[in-house]
């Protein structure tokens, strides 16, 4: 009796770690199976076409020889290309511009959602977002015809009225158009993921603050905008990279302004015409690499400064 009670009960506690043991193998196994499709498929749909395209970058095609192994000579000439330069240094001029306007924007609609002051409040979100839901060729093609000098409603009201017709697709207006469309776009998106961010603030803060004295202005500036830096930060990382990504809305206003925006009018839209205009395609794989660098770079450095200025 009492070797068969030591027994059963040191069978129980024998056998739990096996259990968890065998478990915890189950478990192990089962999280590399869940992620297998995605690696498999940024493998196939993102790190092969991009070695492919670093493959590329070092080749060159001659008119004697045919593809001939230049190593970084296709990187040297990007770099001395002022075409490229050019494209750049106008797409650092866009983000200057359009990005902090659009995240101002973004954030008066979020904290004025926030506030609970305004009446229908889902519906103006909703009106504010929709814009986001719009495919971009769609947008840029509306404003396309809004900006048209001959046939748009801005130029028709101008005729009406006897008052200058707006060039708004001439040279000294095209990059400020092109803000325009975009900041519609994107203010939307941007106020969501802020909107979000203000949502999950702690009630007990409020009523902290509430409290103290704290009025809606004090609350908003030393509650929500110090809640808001991470959400903020996000949202000007996106930005960095879709500005220099500038491609949809040049490409299709090239249509109605062609002596404006030329080929190399953004750097995006320079490595498209290099690689499917001017069929050099080698040339073009150097260019998007440098481009893709130089996002990496400016990007780090937004982040590495603004973290900078949080900490001290």
């Amino acid at each position: 009796m009492t070797a068969t009670t030591a027994a059963s009960t040191e069978d129980p506690r024998r056998a739990g770690p096996k259990r968890h043991r065998l478990g915890g193998l189950r478990h192990g196994a089962a999280g590399p199976l869940f992620v297998a499709p995605f690696m498999v498929l940024f493998l196939l749909m993102f790190l092969t076409p991009l070695g492919y395209a670093a493959y590329l970058s070092l080749f060159q095609e001659r008119l004697i020889g045919g593809t001939a192994f230049v190593g970084l000579d296709n990187y040297v000439t990007a770099l001395n290309d002022p075409l490229l330069r050019e494209g750049v240094l106008r797409v650092a001029t866009f983000f200057v511009i359009q990005v902090p306007l659009m995240l101002l924007l973004a954030l008066f609609f979020a904290l004025a959602l926030d506030s609970g002051l305004l009446h229908l409040a889902r519906v103006i979100r909703l009106g504010i977002f929709v814009p986001y839901a719009v495919p971009s060729v769609v947008a840029t093609l509306m404003w396309g015809y809004l900006y048209g000098p001959d046939f748009g409603p801005f130029a028709q009201l101008s005729e009406k009225f006897d008052l200058p017709v707006p060039h708004f697709l001439s040279d000294g207006w095209m990059l400020a158009s092109l803000a325009n469309v975009v900041t519609w776009e994107f203010v939307g998106y941007n106020m969501i993921i802020l909107y979000a961010a203000l949502r999950t603030i702690p009630q007990e803060l409020y009523e902290a603050a509430a409290m103290d004295g704290a009025g809606a202005w004090r609350t908003a500036w030393s509650i929500k905008l110090p809640a808001l830096r991470p959400a903020l930060m996000l949202t000007l990382l996106f930005s960095v990279i879709g500005s220099f990504q500038l491609f949809n809305e040049p490409k299709l206003l090239q249509a109605i302004a062609p002596d404006v925006i030329d080929s190399s009018y953004t750097a995006n839209l320079y490595a498209y015409s290099l690689a499917f205009t001017g069929q050099q395609v080698n040339y073009a794989a150097a260019v998007s690499f440098l481009l893709g660098l130089f996002i990496v770079i400016f990007s780090y450095a937004v982040l590495f400064t603004a973290n900078r200025r949080r900490t001290s």
